[in-house]
């Protein structure tokens, strides 16, 4: 399997350093998103189902929102990862996470459902990295308004590390008071 090392800080905004410094540079940011994917399902399967629609606190998300959030982020994230290693230089806009969220109707899912939707964009994700040309990891591509422009890799690493992060926020922010309701 292919190394993808580390971004360098420069390549990406500052904004992304919350999600980038979460990951290791041991190159194996595939096998992170394989095994992040992993531990997501066994924690959210261990939880009662009451427990997906929990919120710690008022106008936070529910476990099921926060999974579509990242599914979400996910497909525009290989998206832009997409266009960048292809070169093209179009500035992409950023998106409204939570008019995303609002029209997602995450609560009214089925958590096989979601998860069936979550493994197929991982798995079309990682496709995508397997088969992108070497020469790509460095290319930058721009974005507009709220997304500045950054290098495929800083993508792939921003993409990995916020889904790591929103699984850290489940617990130590959901699941203390997953056990009260």
């Amino acid at each position: 399997m292919r190394s993808i090392s580390k971004p360098h800080p420069g390549d990406y905004s500052e904004y992304a350093s919350r999600y980038i410094d979460l990951l290791p540079d041991d190159g194996k940011i595939i096998e992170h998103l394989k095994n992040n994917f992993e531990e997501t399902r066994r924690l959210i399967y261990s939880l009662p189902e009451k427990a997906l629609y929990y919120r710690y606190a008022p106008g936070k998300w529910s476990i099921k929102e926060v999974l579509v959030h990242i599914i979400d982020d996910e497909r525009i994230y290989a998206y832009r990862i997409l266009r960048f290693a292809r070169n093209d230089q179009t500035g992409l806009p950023g998106f409204d996470q939570e008019l995303f969220n609002q029209y997602a109707d995450a609560d009214q899912r089925n958590i096989d459902n979601i998860f069936e939707e979550y493994e197929a964009v991982r798995n079309a994700t990682i496709a995508l990295l397997k088969g992108l040309p070497e020469d790509c990891w460095e290319r930058k591509g721009q974005g507009i308004g709220s997304f500045t422009g950054c290098t495929v890799r800083a993508l792939v690493y921003h993409l990995a590390g916020h889904e790591l992060y929103h699984l850290n926020l489940i617990k130590e922010r959901y699941l203390p008071g997953i056990f009260d309701i």
